[in-house]
């Protein structure tokens, strides 16, 4: 099948959850900024900025080199990241801030991500005419077994898929192959008739094209690609909508 003409649909697709179909974690400059703000006077004489800024970089340098467990721990990673980002900033010659406020800090960012978190315009009208035209469809989507099935029921998505494939509920997740191949054998189908869809590029494009999978890069916010990576996505969409073919 020659998919790179985008003249057919496959016989199934694989497709991420957070930041695919819905909006997740994207844009954390934004979410930190807000987030800082809101304790503007605690963290007083360091602006909001400042520490926004200091956090950012920790969460930079703690996601490089996290272990996959920390996947299912997001409130405490965040936790460590924040006390690590006031670190920094004490290291500097700076006021040290408490501990206890870097702990409400980290928390509110992950009550402000619940809050913040929606569908994304035409995402599950996408999914059901996918469906109805006969695609076997995976939910692949990394994360603890109770935040990410949470979502699942949130968003009304478990109908919608033919097969749901949680992190922790499998015990294993991507950038594993594993992930993929399992997804894959539960649809049954091969690389050459999938697609998979997501907003990583290590996740959701590099390792599937090694396995021979078409990658579609999400790309919602229209970035583009980094300028520093060597991943080059079969093809990048703005939404979900545009995997359907034009009649």
């Amino acid at each position: 099948m020659a998919l790179n003409t985008m003249t057919q649909l496959p016989r199934a697709m694989l497709i991420d959850m957070d930041d695919t179909i819905l909006s997740a974690y994207g844009r954390p400059e934004i979410a930190w900024n807000k987030i800082a703000a809101e304790f503007t006077s605690e963290l007083a004489p360091h602006s909001p900025q400042q520490v926004a800024a200091a956090v950012l970089e920790s969460g930079r340098k703690f996601w490089a080199t996290a272990e996959a467990a920390w996947r299912l721990k997001l409130a405490e990673a965040r936790q460590l990241v924040v006390k690590d980002g006031f670190a920094t900033l004490a290291a500097a010659g700076q006021p040290a801030l408490p501990v206890d406020l870097a702990v409400r800090l980290a928390d509110r960012l992950t009550a402000y991500r619940e809050e913040e978190m929606f569908m994304f315009p035409g995402a599950h009208d996408a999914i059901d005419a996918l469906k109805a035209r006969g695609v076997r469809l995976a939910l692949v989507t990394n994360g603890a077994a109770d935040t990410q099935r949470a979502k699942v029921e949130r968003f009304e998505l478990a109908h919608r898929f033919d097969h749901i494939q949680i992190e922790g509920e499998h015990g294993f997740g991507k950038p594993e192959e594993r992930a993929y191949l399992h997804a894959m054998e539960a649809l049954g189908v091969t690389a050459p008739d999938t697609w998979m869809i997501g907003d990583n590029l290590e996740w959701e494009i590099e390792v599937p094209q090694r396995l021979g999978i078409y990658a579609i890069w999400m790309d919602a916010h229209g970035d583009g690609l980094p300028a520093d990576t060597h991943i080059r996505p079969d093809r990048i969409i703005r939404s979900l909508t545009e995997l359907l073919p034009v009649e």
